[in-house]
Formats: C-alpha cells, sequence, structure tokens
C-alpha cells in the first residue's frame, strides 16, 4: 500500500543496527579470553564500558546536529565509516591504553545510528506509522543481540579474537555499498519514491502537524517541558537495556561459570524478547492509532505495559538459580524495554517538527548514557557476591520513567498544536 521504498530505507537502517550491536558486542563476548591475553580485570572492563558510554553521550548530542545539519545519506555514511575501522583496529590491541582509546571512537560513531534512525523515521513515515517503523529499527538492535554471541564465539574458535575484530570490520564497508545506491535523497526529492507514496508520507507528515522543517536551536529546545520528559524518561529507562547489553556475558562467566562457548549458547535467548518487544510495541501503537485512539493513547498504553512487565520481570531475576530461568526472565525484561522504548524513542516527532527530531533525540540519547553511567560504574560495586542489588535498583528506576514521561511530557501532541490549545 502506497509504495514500498519507506520499508527499505528503515530496512536497510535497521540493518545498519544489527551490524552496531555485533560490532559493540564483541569484546564483551570475548572478554575471557582478550582480558587474560593483554592482562585485564574486572574493574578494567567497567572502565572501557564507561569509556565507551561517555563518548557514546557526546556522540549522540554531536550526531544529532551533525544529521540535521548534513542529512541522514551522508550521516550514517561518516558514522559506519567510524565505527568499523574502530572496531577492526580492536586486532591490534595488546594492552589497556590503545583499548581504551578505540572504545572511545567506537561509541562516539556508533551514537550517529539512533538520532539518524530517529530523523529517517520523521522523514519518511507518518505519524501512524512511525512505532512500527522505530520498533523495525529497534529489532535490528535485538536482532544483533541475538546473532552476535554465537557468531562471536564461532568466529573466535575459527579465527581467534584478533581475527575476529577485522572479520566484523568488513560488514559495515559491505553495508555502504546498498546504502549509498539507494539512498539518492529524502522523500522529497527521492529519484525513485512513486507520487502516491511522496503525498503519503507528505500528507501524515501535515496531519501530524509537523511538516516543519525549521532547525529549532538547542537553547529553544529546552525551554519545553516535552523535551525534559523525553531526556528524562530514557534517563530512567535506558540503564535498564545496557545492564543486560554490556554486562550479561559477565553475569554468565561469573553467575554460573560460562566460558566463551556456553556464553554463545545461552547469551542470545534475551534478545528474541527484545525483538519481538520491538515489533510489538510498534503494532499495538499503530492499531490502537489505526482504531481512532490517538497518538496520545496509543503512546501512553505501550510505555505502560511496557513498563509493566519489566518491573516484576527484574525481581524474579533477583531468585533466578539457573542460566535458563535467568535467561528467560531477561528475555521477558527486554520484552518490555522494547515495547515502551520504541514509543518513547518516537516522542521528538510527535513533539516538534522535523528539524528538531534528531537534535532531540540525541540530546535525550546522551541523557540515557549519563543514566547507563551511574549504573555502570554500581555493578562492580553492588555485584561483589551477587548480582541482586543492581537488578533491584534496575526494578526501582523502570516507574521513574514512566512518571517522567506522563508527567512531564504531558499530553503526546505537537507542541505548535498545544501551544495554540492553551487558555490565552
Amino acid at each position: 500500500m502506497h509504495g514500498r521504498l519507506r520499508w527499505c530505507v528503515i530496512g536497510l537502517i535497521g540493518l545498519a543496527t544489527v551490524i552496531n550491536y555485533i560490532d559493540r558486542n564483541a569484546l564483551a563476548v570475548m572478554w575471557p579470553e582478550v582480558s587474560k591475553d593483554i592482562g585485564a580485570t574486572k574493574e578494567d572492563y567497567a572502565l572501557l564500558v564507561t569509556i565507551f558510554m561517555i563518548f557514546y553521550a557526546l556522540g549522540q548530542s554531536l550526531f544529532g546536529r551533525i544529521f540535521d545539519a548534513i542529512g541522514t545519506r551522508m550521516g550514517f555514511t561518516l558514522s559506519i565509516v567510524v565505527w568499523s575501522l574502530s572496531i577492526a583496529a580492536h586486532a591490534f590491541v595488546r594492552s589497556m591504553p590503545l583499548l581504551v582509546v578505540l572504545r572511545a571512537s567506537l561509541g562516539i560513531s556508533e551514537a550517529g545510528n539512533w538520532p539518524g534512525a530517529a530523523k529517517a523515521n520523521a522523514l519518511w513515515f507518518p505519524s501512524r506509522e512511525r512505532a512500527f517503523a522505530q520498533g523495525i529499527f529497534n529489532a535490528g538492535a535485538s536482532l544483533g543481540g541475538i546473532i552476535s554471541a554465537p557468531l562471536i564465539a564461532l568466529l573466535f574458535v575459527q579465527f581467534g579474537w584478533q581475527g575476529t575484530f577485522l572479520l566484523i570490520g568488513v560488514l559495515g564497508f559491505i553495508w555502504l555499498v546498498p546504502w549509498l545506491w539507494f539512498y539518492k535523497a529524502d522523500p522529497e526529492g527521492h529519484p525513485h519514491i512513486s507520487a502516491e507514496e511522496r503525498d503519503y508520507i507528505l500528507s501524515g507528515r501535515t496531519e501530524a502537524g509537523r511538516d516543519d522543517a525549521r532547525r529549532i536551536p538547542l537553547g529553544e529546545l529546552l525551554r519545553h517541558r516535552q523535551s525534559w520528559g523525553v531526556i528524562l524518561a530514557r534517563f530512567f529507562l535506558d540503564p535498564v537495556w545496557w545492564l543486560f547489553v554490556s554486562w550479561l556475558p559477565i553475569y554468565l562467566a561469573e553467575t554460573f561459570g560460562f566460558d566463551v562457548k556456553q556464553i554463545g549458547l545461552f547469551a542470545w535467548v534475551p534478545f528474541v524478547g527484545a525483538m519481538l518487544g520491538s515489533l510489538f510495541g510498534g503494532w499495538l501503537a499503530g492499531r490502537i492509532i489505526g482504531a481512532g485512539g490517538g497518538v496520545h493513547k496509543a503512546r501512553t498504553t505501550a510505555i505502560a505495559l511496557g513498563c509493566a512487565i519489566m518491573l516484576p520481570a527484574l525481581l524474579f531475576t533477583i531468585r533466578a538459580d539457573d542460566p535458563l530461568t535467568a535467561v528467560l526472565l531477561i528475555a521477558c525484561i527486554l520484552f518490555g524495554f522494547q515495547t515502551a522504548i520504541g514509543n518513547i524513542q518516537t516522542l521528538p516527532s510527535d513533539f516538534f517538527g522535523g528539524g528538531a527530531v534528531g537534535s532531540l533525540a540525541g540530546i535525550s540519547g546522551t541523557a540515557a548514557v549519563a543514566g547507563t553511567l551511574i549504573t555502570t560504574w554500581l555493578v562492580p560495586v553492588l555485584t561483589k557476591t551477587s548480582y541482586a542489588p543492581i537488578f533491584a535498583l534496575s526494578a526501582a528506576i523502570v516507574p521513574l520513567s514512566f512518571l517522567a514521561f506522563r508527567l512531564i511530557g504531558g499530553r503526546v501532541e505537537p507542541v505548535a498544536a498545544r501551544a495554540a490549545n492553551s487558555p490565552k
């Protein structure tokens, strides 16, 4: 219906996200062997996660502005070239200092994928399809999590950790070939888009009140409470995702005595739940909007449901005493997370025009990393004998995310429309 070009765009971006997660997860999966070879400790790993996240935070805001300035086509190209070179260079690491530099360059460049996806979503999809498109993109992150552990373990057995880093570094350059060939321009000027699909996309933007492409200055953007609702919702919620992305292989190794091959056998399971949650959250929001429920009801319902699934699953994980139970509960946690986060990530385009989407997505991504850094610093302190305290902390911050979205962000509608409808 209405053409398929927009779905090809989000599909390619989803594939880039798969590569993104393969690259970032490789060090965690192979850490038991890498750490032995370079003489590193668990505290060193926490430092590397911290360095990655600090530069990932900087990269979110930096690339948010870059995408608004140079566009989606070249923004993605710059991001993936730098991160592919960075992960390939991990093969030459012999000590911590070089690894610190490479985790920094990987973090700042991989961050571009997220504001870029939010920008593309706002450009290519009407509001009623936006959550499902975001779900497809987020499913790429989950699929990367599913693929990365067994793929990395398999490559490690065949080529060692140095060869594995080199091989996965090639993936990004392969992706660039169809991207540069296919993504000629945004929908307004793309030479291969049908008139019907172009009109469908542009009319969908107008219906939602977001056909404004004006770049909004950062100071003006931060004067709106809606911006702070998005920023704080991600500050509280994203640490739950990153807890498992960064620490799941280490958790399995320390709690159940797993080696690299066993990690590859189990660590993919939770990301199946995440992938299903990505698609479900987008489908649910689209279904509510299609039935006439409106964007506000759709976002609120999906975010509330996701948080309601996460909270008890996190508490049950505290008592998990075998690896299968643990990974199945974590799959439920990540299902709920992706149900909620896909809808939170569409809020910049729900609230503001196209000229602000990349910027607000980038700023909120930076806030998400700031929250994640706090949990990263706490993990080595709280997990000396058990991971139960960090799971309990994660459960406590889930409702804070929903309250930030609901109480600070308020009703989900275009900011211009809200201003026009407010009492004079």
